[in-house]
């Protein structure tokens, strides 16, 4: 009975210590969560941009040599920055070749950027194409090398507001000085698509910082 009852008495206690680390567990990627997302939100609403050595853009999409509406509006928005001389030098980020266009065609995010913002006064000696990343991490380590090779101690970074925070965070982590400046919205942004694109952050920061990526 005695020996019974301790086993009772064990598997009470393992239970209910079980129960406290999966309580603690919730509630610190609750408490971490929360924190991401109002750093998210905090960075979104801000437009940091002050006087730099050059303006990152972030790519997007590109359809067949065009930048995709979002993608336009980010450039846009470097393309006002340049125009209203916050910096001397454009760079346009981005990869994603595609190799079914015909040659000659630009096909990457950063080529595209290029000839868009070209096409709009900017001069070819004020661009930098950045065409081999596919993704914002390796987008931050071609920076790094493009601002080390060109001496660039600051930069304007821009792309849609709620994927600032991560940017700023990873060209930090590789020791770039970065002001955050978000792309205008051209349409009104439901509660929804806004949920959807914060939550995509929170996850990708999550696991970047746990070195899921």
């Amino acid at each position: 009975m005695a020996a019974t009852r301790r086993r009772k008495n064990s598997g009470g206690f393992l239970a209910r210590l079980a129960e406290l680390l999966l309580a603690a567990v919730l509630l610190t990627a609750a408490v971490w969560f929360g924190w991401v997302y109002w750093q998210i939100v905090r960075v979104a609403s801000v437009d940091d941009q002050q006087p730099a050595d050059a303006i990152a853009v972030f790519g997007a999409a590109e359809y067949g040599g065009h930048p995709s509406p979002v993608l336009h509006a980010r450039l846009d928005h470097a393309l006002d920055l340049y125009q209203h001389k916050v910096a001397p030098y454009i760079i346009t980020l981005g990869g994603g070749r595609d190799l079914t266009l015909p040659a000659g065609v630009p096909n990457s995010e950063g080529e595209v950027g290029f000839d868009y913002l070209l096409a709009r006064g900017v001069p070819a000696n004020a661009l930098i194409a950045e065409t081999l990343s596919s993704d914002t991490e390796q987008s931050v380590l071609r920076l790094q090398q493009i601002a080390a090779e060109h001496k660039f101690a600051t930069l304007v970074v821009v792309s849609d507001a709620t994927h600032l925070f991560r940017i700023r965070e990873l060209c930090r982590a590789a020791g770039l000085t970065v002001y955050t400046s978000p792309r205008l919205e051209r349409s009104h942004v439901g509660r929804l698509d806004q949920f959807e694109r914060v939550a995509h952050e929170v996850l990708s920061y999550t696991a970047w910082r746990m070195h899921l990526h």
